[in-house]
């Protein structure tokens, strides 16, 4: 498994991944409801290359065919928007390797901390990262309910 930067050839591969996630991994603790108004289908790899055209960093995790498994988004003010894998590479160590690729470029940023709005699955993943739950969040996505928790850690 290789990390590396965004190209502009991921976009749909990331949006693909993006939807079997949340109807894979995420599937276990959320209702078929609630993963279908999360993602009804792949977004168009338009809006994944906005996604990565507005300044954040996106690493992607590749096999040894160059094709993505896996993706991680840190915005600027340390903001971890997006984490996800491939349902076939779930708990295989490419989310570690995602994370650590992100968690160094933080540093190399000279970033106080991170954030995230965590699911029930990241943020078992995001706990063992050192981060600390601040606490449940609803929100809602196409008229329907669904909850993340905030999560931070300091960079020292």
């Amino acid at each position: 498994m290789n990390i590396r930067s965004f190209r502009a050839e991921d976009a749909a591969a990331l949006a693909q991944i993006f939807h079997a996630a949340v109807h894979g991994v995420s599937a276990r603790e959320y209702s078929p409801e609630q993963c279908a108004a999360w993602s009804p289908e792949p977004a168009p790899a338009e809006a994944w290359q906005g996604r990565a055209d507005d300044g954040r960093f996106v690493f992607v995790a590749v096999d040894d065919t160059d094709q993505p498994q896996g993706f991680i988004e840190l915005e600027r003010d340390g903001h971890i928007d997006c984490f996800y894998c491939h349902p076939k590479v779930a708990g295989t160590g490419v989310g570690l390797a995602l994370y650590q690729q992100l968690e160094a470029q933080a540093r190399d940023l000279g970033l106080n901390s991170l954030y995230v709005e965590a699911s029930e699955a990241a943020k078992r993943f995001f706990s063992r990262q050192g981060f600390t739950d601040e606490g449940r969040r609803e929100i809602e996505r196409r008229g329907v309910g669904l909850h993340n928790y905030r999560m931070t850690k300091a960079l020292s």
